[in-house]
């Protein structure tokens, strides 16, 4: 059986219908958890990291830190991100998400800074290849935003910042494919999470009724998305990074 590893950097990164997606493609999931809920507000924690290279596929998941960050939590970002290199280039698959994507961009070769404001909660994207990335909507959950590495090819943005890039078969996305009803709870109900989307203007019960109206399609443009990362990206030529 084929073997996919999530790196989840937080508690409440749960993959929804991303995991069922790759499950129905034949992957044995493993979840690879980092930071967990007693080091939450402690988050620079150490790590002792599996062997990435033995798995077929490695997806990185959200977080509540910044890409950034190197003070704050470069116990385990630092090493993550010269591991991730390391994948990269050793041909595995990898799925960037959010905190993710910025990660990647890092590695090879970009830059992730702190964005001149938020995007939270639903929205249209404009993509220059809708047979991989559909234009939505697709849940945001970030303050923070990647600067394309010289060789990637950007295939998405919003007026904001860039929402997709391909380098290699390395897929780095902005936006939560696998927000549903579900994961969008248990995010709002962690330490300061309503807070977080009510500073931006949004009325949570609102944005709680828009992810269950929009769960049936979005879970549909998630699986959608799993299968076009293996056939499409994951079978691409390799391109190494520095």
């Amino acid at each position: 059986m084929k073997r996919v590893i999530f790196i989840e950097h937080d508690h409440v990164s749960e993959g929804g219908p991303i995991w069922e997606q790759f499950v129905r493609r034949g992957y044995e999931i493993t979840r690879f958890p980092i930071v967990n809920e007693t080091n939450f507000n402690q988050p620079n924690v150490s790590v002792q990291w599996p062997d990435l290279l033995s798995y077929d596929v490695v997806v990185v998941m959200g977080s509540p830190w910044g890409a950034w960050e190197d003070e704050r939590i470069g116990n385990w970002l630092l090493p993550e991100l010269t591991l991730m290199g390391e994948v990269h280039n050793a041909g595995v698959p990898i799925l960037g998400i959010c905190f993710g994507g910025q990660l990647m961009a890092r590695v090879l070769g970009g830059s992730v800074s702190r964005g001149p404001a938020a995007e939270v909660g639903w929205y249209e994207i404009e993509s220059d290849n809708t047979s991989l990335i559909e234009e939505g909507p697709w849940f945001q959950y970030h303050w923070d935003r990647w600067q394309l590495p010289p060789e990637a090819k950007e295939i998405a943005r919003t007026p904001l910042a860039s929402q997709a890039f391909i380098y290699g078969r390395t897929l780095a996305l902005q936006f939560h494919p696998e927000i549903d009803p579900h994961i969008l709870d248990i995010w709002l109900e962690m330490e300061g999470g309503c807070a977080e989307v009510e500073g931006e203007g949004l009325v949570v019960e609102t944005l709680r009724q828009q992810t269950r109206e929009q769960e049936l399609y979005s879970n549909k443009r998630a699986y959608d998305l799993v299968d076009r990362f293996l056939d499409q990206i994951a079978t691409a030529e390799m391109k190494l990074t520095s």
